[in-house]
């Protein structure tokens, strides 16, 4: 029995339903659906279903509502857990190599699912992709706070109003050893790619037991948009400002700020502290 917890706000979910029940349909295949428009009541629907013995979950939406998904999971061990990407940002799906659409269904029903690394958050807390703080998070927020336009627009509003006021994080870093700097990006990652498409890390890896901790000192302000730009070509390892490691677990604490992105959705912390979770969970991925 496949559980697909559909996130019925995301357009592309509510265009690929249709046809992702006639394809379920004409394989056969046991299978309900359940859309919860609120992200507390995804996790509390997906952590009754699993707590209740489901076990093989798939996410159709993008990464916010995976990591929906795995925040809900009773007990990830007993999971295989399936992405269908339909949102503004799939970014683990490029990471986990899944492509969009109805073919994301072919790796779920004729492949076997694959034990894949994610990080433990505390506070039951989890993150697939991508947890940290920087510009991330000062882009996030101004997003949050507009009333109009898509969400890929305004992304790259908040985008353009970051470059003209942010002036770093102060952050210490303890993971074997103490570091303190005044970051542009601070984060911890499972996958590669973050914001719709930076691939912040390409190094990382899924399965390796490791997160890539990556550091991204703030450069002077007027230096701002070069730096960004490499950034988003996927050249940031080459840049003299990129500071890459990889970590078991890792404490981040920022001295203002309040706010932390896992996989892109805000969370109230002060304080980042993550950890590897390896050989437990699987998924379907390329």
């Amino acid at each position: 029995m496949f559980y697909f917890i559909v996130n019925p706000c995301s357009k592309g979910a509510g265009k690929l339903l249709g046809p992702l029940i006639s394809r379920l349909k004409e394989e056969g295949v046991e299978f309900e659906i359940v859309a919860e428009e609120d992200s507390g009541q995804t996790r509390s629907r997906v952590r009754a279903l699993t707590e209740g013995g489901a076990q093989k979950v798939v996410a159709v939406g993008g990464d916010g509502t995976v990591n929906d998904v795995l925040c809900g999971l009773y007990d990830p061990a007993r999971i295989e857990l399936g992405i269908v990407p339909a949102g503004t940002g799939n970014d683990f799906a490029t990471a986990a190599r899944i492509p969009e659409g109805l073919a994301a269904l072919d790796l779920i029903l004729h492949t076997e699912a694959k034990y894949t690394d994610y990080i433990e958050c505390g506070d039951g807390l989890r993150s697939m992709n991508i947890a940290g703080l920087g510009i991330d998070v000062d882009i996030l927020q101004r997003v949050e706070a507009m009333g109009h336009g898509g969400e890929k627009s305004k992304y790259y509003r908040g985008l353009l109003a970051s470059l003209k006021s942010y002036r770093g994080q102060k952050v210490t870093v303890s993971a074997d050893g103490e570091r303190e700097t005044t970051a542009l990006i601070a984060a911890v990652c499972n996958g590669t790619d973050f914001g719709g498409g930076i691939p912040i890390c390409p190094q990382a890896k899924l399965d390796d037991g490791l997160l890539d901790l990556v550091l991204v000192d703030c450069p002077k302000r007027w230096k701002l948009p070069y730096y960004l730009i490499r950034l988003m070509r996927g050249t940031a390892p080459k840049l003299p400002i990129y500071h890459h490691s990889l970590v078991e677990e890792a404490v981040i604490r920022q001295e203002t700020g309040d706010k932390v992105q896992l996989d892109g959705e805000l969370v109230e912390a002060k304080t980042l502290s993550v950890r590897v979770v390896h050989g437990k969970l699987r998924m379907f991925r390329g």
